[in-house]
């Protein structure tokens, strides 16, 4: 029994277990778990598997599904070392890219019934995948041109058949199945025909919130101005989704005013989801919408174009709604909500039960969205692309204005850097901020003039490219010199050399041009 208890690291079992409790905020240990909330479920089924993993340490097989739902970035951080250190093997599904670089070493994509292996991180996946896909979308190109020669060869074709057009035509039927097995690649993008935003948008006036003894806000003043891409942060319970319903008038405050402009249009995209008749099917939903979609350059689309924007293929639009996954409903629960043509977009919990395609687009989307952006979220990655600065909440009604964003936050706390006028009492007047989009476009009148939030996250990405293009154009050379490439593979390589030469002129001009206005 002794040597058992030994082999199962069972002597500090009962340690072990009310440090993971308390680690996911989990105090009333004789509480029922049928009097818990959805949310402290989840913690207690992620630490039972937490505990159950370390019983059977080196020899277990830790399988979790979606574990940061429901966790404060500090729960996220702190599973992020507990699992690093963990002797287990480790099979998750997360769409917290942070978190997966943290944990994993390895990705596996399923994509069109098929399961691809990449060795590394997040960053390294996308661009192996990217790679992948301009193959097969080559190799489909290939194939499309080969069917439409066969194509005219067979409709040539007298009836009588020999042996070799036989062969031929067996050849026809092989490359006609593989054109209708693959499809074009497409960047999936969304486009929403914005509403025009007043110069009045929001304001909280000494704002005042509890609830019993928990104080949310504390006489809280804030001015909204256009373009403006607020983040929301703070531990789980402290009264980040309360804060979001009082300034949507959803909700009142204990004392104070909430003013919206006249031409303000919120967009709420909400953790309650879809309400809905269960027997409807989703293009059905979608349709009592509206039969077409206005875009941002004056075209329309079809509800079932629109749909296939948001990754509904034909046989899921014409799913009953009871039978969507969780990510299906919350892509179209974003469909209604960009339906409203909104120019003030309000997100809590935006990324819970997005795919990583879904959420890429999602984000391609905000980056160029010009109206105001208010989000709740505990993707620190998702945050740190979304939004330039924060409203931290940090307890007793104690909310923190920060000009940055949430790994800036972390970095001046852990460097003592934050100043103690915590509590937003009095804003003090700010110029207006233009809409992100037309940043871009601005004339420069002096080389001070300083990055709007688009040029840095451009910056950014200019950073990780350069280094990325180096080595591709290093790797062609070596190749080219020292394989033996044919003639046609060699001409290819040589256009790309000179392609890649090109990019990265354009793109060291560029950066030279951002840098200088940092």
């Amino acid at each position: 029994l002794m040597a058992k208890l030994d082999d199962l690291n069972a002597w500090s079992f009962e340690s072990d277990l009310k440090q993971i409790l308390g680690k996911l905020n989990l105090h009333h240990l004789t509480e029922k778990v049928g009097n818990l909330s959805g949310g402290q479920k989840k913690r207690v089924a992620l630490a039972q598997a937490l505990i159950e993993a370390d019983l059977h340490a080196g020899r277990c097989l830790l399988i979790l599904d979606e574990p940061t739902n429901h966790l404060d970035v500090e729960m996220i951080e702190w599973l992020e070392d507990y699992l690093a250190a963990a002797k287990v093997t480790l099979l998750l599904v997360t769409h917290d890219r942070y978190f997966l670089d943290a944990v994993s070493n390895e990705i596996v994509e399923i994509d069109e019934e098929k399961v691809y292996v990449y060795k590394g991180d997040y960053d390294n996946f996308l661009e192996q995948k990217s790679m992948r896909l301009e193959v097969q979308q080559s190799e489909f190109q290939k194939d499309k041109n080969i069917f439409r020669k066969e194509l005219e060869w067979m409709r040539k074709q007298p009836k009588a058949r020999t042996t070799k057009s036989k062969s031929r035509q067996d050849a026809f039927v092989d490359v006609e199945e593989r054109v209708k097995l693959k499809k074009d690649v497409e960047e999936v993008s969304l486009q929403v025909k914005m509403t025009r935003l007043g110069g009045k948008i929001l304001e909280l006036i000494k704002v005042h919130k509890s609830y019993g003894d928990l104080k949310i806000m504390k006489g809280f003043d804030y001015t909204f101005k256009r373009g403006e891409r607020i983040g929301v942060v703070g531990k789980n319970g402290v009264g980040k989704s309360t804060f979001l319903k009082i300034a949507l008038q959803m909700e009142a405050p204990d004392s104070g005013k909430i003013n919206h402009g006249d031409t303000v249009v919120f967009g709420n995209f909400s953790q309650d989801g879809l309400v809905y008749k269960e027997d409807k099917r989703a293009i059905e939903y979608v349709k009592d919408m509206a039969e077409y979609f206005p875009l941002n350059d004056g075209s329309k689309i079809s509800a079932s174009q629109f749909m296939e924007k948001f990754g509904f293929n034909a046989e899921q639009q014409f799913t009953p709604l009871s039978k969507l996954s969780g990510g299906e409903k919350r892509r179209l629960h974003l469909m209604s909500v960009l339906f409203l043509n909104p120019n003030f977009l309000v997100l809590d919990e935006p990324t819970n039960d997005l795919d990583l395609q879904t959420l890429r687009t999602l984000e391609e989307f905000l980056m160029e969205y010009p109206g105001c952006i208010l989000i709740v979220s505990h993707d620190r990655y998702f945050m740190d692309r979304m939004v330039d600065h924060l409203f931290a909440f940090e307890g007793d009604g104690i909310i923190r204005d920060y000009p940055g964003n949430y790994t800036q936050y972390r970095e001046a706390i852990s460097n003592g850097s934050l100043t103690d006028d915590r509590q937003i009492i009095k804003q003090e007047p700010k110029a207006t901020a233009e809409p992100i989009a037309a940043a871009a476009t601005l004339p420069t009148t002096t080389t001070s003039q300083r990055l709007s939030f688009k040029e840095k996250r451009e910056l950014e990405l200019i950073d990780k490219e350069i280094p990325e293009l180096q080595k591709e154009k290093a790797t062609v050379e070596v190749t080219m010199n020292t394989g033996n490439p044919g003639f046609d593979d060699l001409q290819k390589m040589a256009e790309r050399v000179s392609v890649i030469i090109e990019l990265l002129d354009q793109k060291e001009m560029r950066w030279l041009e951002l840098s200088e206005r940092m």
